[in-house]
This record gives structure tokens, sequence and C-alpha cells, in this order.
């Protein structure tokens, strides 16, 4: 081979070289993108290419460092990434190992926050309807926080001080940094296990939005959903809104406020009680004058004063419907006694027998008792019963002359 002859390089030795260039370069970048052909890894890991008008640059973020992304990593973002470039040989392709993502115009966790809140408004945790009332009088309150915080301190004195009939059941939790979320969740489950707890207070007291987010997780949102007894929401301050706010049944702006509505004043229900006894007071003695005054005008009414006279007067009514019911039951009883005889004769001229007594008889056969109307109607030998007004004669007919 000839002395100047150019050095001939493989693939894979040039590929190498500019893999060591490319790395040494660049071991730190910050570049701007639009996020496509986002894939995520059962392994956890992402793949996506970052994109502009120009150029296109093959992207991947790790397990590590996806557990840490805070939203969900969606094409058409806009983001800035952060991480070393690298050459990958089987392709020879370069591309970024990111470290972090940063939505461009828009925090991170702003974005996560957005993002879950969508989410969860679409399945109708944040509605209305879905919210529980707090308990009038409630008999224990759960109280998930910080054993240690100043928020504690201020419910526990609230409690106590307001409602002391009430117990109160500290559910300790670290309410920030790493498994923070997974100690406020797991303590919500907890709660369906203990025995007459009627509500809870979750929350901690103010910091900055990194501090608060244990109560941005979804797990947490889900878990206060799922409780079985009402839950307030008691996260920093008033300008402080996490997810927990909105999935709770009741906001509280603060720790010391959500003591505040989950009881009553002890005194201000003693006030109340002593005005309800004196309306009371009033509202009795009142009928009781009302009353008072009515059997007083009742006492004067004549059928009091004089009780028996309407009772005579009833007895004397009483006595004169008698006699005229005697009276008219007589002269009914003589109409009728009249009406009758009248009949009584009446059917005495059409009776057969009274025909009898004016000379005349009634002649019948013995056997059937036939009337005999006309002398043929008679047989020779035949018995025959005559009726005569004082008697009955008894014959045998020897011999017939009727008529032709």
């Amino acid at each position: 081979m000839p002395q100047d002859a150019p050095e001939v390089l493989s693939v894979g030795q040039l590929t190498a070289i500019l893999r060591g260039v490319v790395e040494q370069c660049f071991p730190d970048v910050w570049v701007a993108g639009e996020v496509s052909n986002c894939q995520k890894a059962g392994s956890g890991h992402i793949y996506f290419t970052l994109k502009d008008e120009e150029a296109q640059l093959k992207a991947v973020m790790w397990k590590t460092a996806a557990s840490r992304l805070k939203f969900d990593l969606r094409d058409g973002m806009e983001v800035i990434a952060n991480g070393a470039l690298e050459v990958y040989p089987p392709r020879g392709q370069y591309q970024i190992i990111c470290q972090r993502l940063q939505p461009q115009g828009i925090g991170g966790l702003e974005l996560a926050l957005r993002q879950l809140q969508e989410k969860l408004s679409a399945e109708g945790l944040f509605e209305p309807e879905r919210k529980r009332p707090l308990p009038e009088f409630p008999r224990q309150i759960a109280l998930i926080t910080s054993p240690t915080g100043a928020a504690v301190r201020d419910m526990l004195q609230i409690l106590t001080r307001r409602w002391p009939l009430a117990k109160v059941l500290l559910l300790p939790v670290a309410v920030q940094g790493d498994g923070a979320k997974e100690q406020i969740a797991a303590a919500l489950n907890t709660v369906r296990c203990l025995p007459d707890v009627d509500v809870v207070i979750c929350g901690r007291g103010g910091g900055s939005l990194e501090d608060l987010w244990a109560f941005n997780e979804e797990i947490v949102a889900r878990a206060i959903a799922a409780c079985p007894v009402p839950v307030v929401s008691a996260v920093g301050h008033e300008i402080d809104v996490t997810i927990a706010d909105l999935v709770a049944d009741r906001r509280a702006l603060t720790p010391s406020e959500a003591a505040e509505l989950v009881v009553p004043s002890v005194d201000e229900i003693r006030v109340q009680l002593h005005r309800q006894r004196d309306r009371l007071t009033a509202a009795l003695r009142q009928r009781a004058r009302h009353a008072r005054a009515t059997l007083d005008a009742l006492s004067q009414r004549r059928c009091f004063a004089r009780p028996l006279l309407a009772i005579h007067e009833q007895a004397t009514r009483l006595d004169e419907l008698e006699i005229r019911l005697k009276r008219a039951a007589k002269a009914l009883t003589q109409k009728a006694r009249a009406s009758i005889n009248a009949l009584a004769g009446q059917l005495d001229a059409l009776s057969p027998l009274g025909v009898l007594s004016r000379g005349y008889s009634l002649t019948k056969r013995v056997t059937d008792g036939h009337v005999l109307r006309r002398a043929a109607d008679a047989n020779r030998g035949e018995r025959l019963s005559t009726l005569l007004d004082d008697g009955e004669i008894i014959s045998v007919v020897e011999s017939i002359d009727a008529d032709e």
C-alpha cells in the first residue's frame, strides 16, 4: 500500500472516535424542543424525540430519572431537557440522556398539578354532590398530620378548648419528602379500621409548592375520596390550594380553621341552650296564662254555672215526647182495630159459612171433599157430608133425581 495512502477506519472505529468526542464535549447540555414519538416502556424508561423546525434529537430518560418526573410527558409538549449527549453505536446516532425535564413557560410541578386536576375532575371527584356533611357533634376525631409541627399543636389546643367531649386520635405521618404520600394515604385507609371515628382532619402548615406536594399526589387524593367518613383538608395557608383540598368533603384555609370547623364551641352551645331554656320558659308561661284565661271564660258560661239545667230541660222534653208517643200509639191502635173489625165484617159477609146461617147448606163428597154443585155430581151409594149452620149431616145417596 502506498505510504501516502489515507488511513481507513472501520465504521465501529469511527463511531467510537465520534462517541468519545461527543461525550467529552457535551457532558451536560440544556436543549429545548417539542416532544414527539413519546413511548413509555414497561421497564419504566421513557423514549422520545425532541424536535424543532430544523432538526431532531433522540432522547432517553432512564427509570430512575423518570420516577422523579412529576408531570405526565406527552407528545406536543414544549420542554427543556437537561442531560449528557452520548452516541449509540448500534444505530450510529447520538442522543441525549435526560436527567431533568422542565415544561417551557410553566413549572413541572404546576403542570403535574394541572394534569392531575383535569384527570380527577373528569372522574367526578370534585363534584359537590359527593361531598358529605360534617357531623354536628363528633365523638372522635382523627388527625392525620406531622406529630412535631406547629399545626398539630394548634389543632389540639382548639379542639380541646372548643369541644372537650370529643376524643382526638393522632395518626402521625410525614407531610413532605420521600414516603410522605404513601404514609398519608395509608393513614387515610386505616381510618376504616378505627371504631367511632366521625371525621378526619388531614393536613399540615404552610410551605412552598414542593413542601406541600404530597397533598397533590394522586394516591392521597384517591385515599381521601375512599375514606368512609368526611375528610377536612387543611393544607398550608389560604392561598395554597391542593388536590387534597378539591377532593376533600370540606376545605379549611388553615389547620386552625379546620379544628374550628369540625367541632362546635361548648360555650356557644351553652349560650344557645340558655336561650332555648328562656324561650321555652316564656312560651310555657304564656300558654299557662292563656289556659287560665280560657278556663275563667268557660267557668262563666251558663252550662258550667248551672250544669244540671240542661239535663233537666232534656228530661222534661223526654217526658213530653213519651206522652205524645203513648197518645199516638193509642190512637193508632184504635184506628187499626176499627179497620180490622170492618175487614172482619166483609170477610164474614163473603164467607160460605155466613150463607149457611141464612138457611142454606153445603154438600160435598166424604171421600175427596169435592163440593156438589149439581145433582149429577153425586153417585148412588156415595157418602155425602152436608154442612148446616149448626152442624153436619152424613148421608148415603139412594137415588138421584136430576133435571135433564
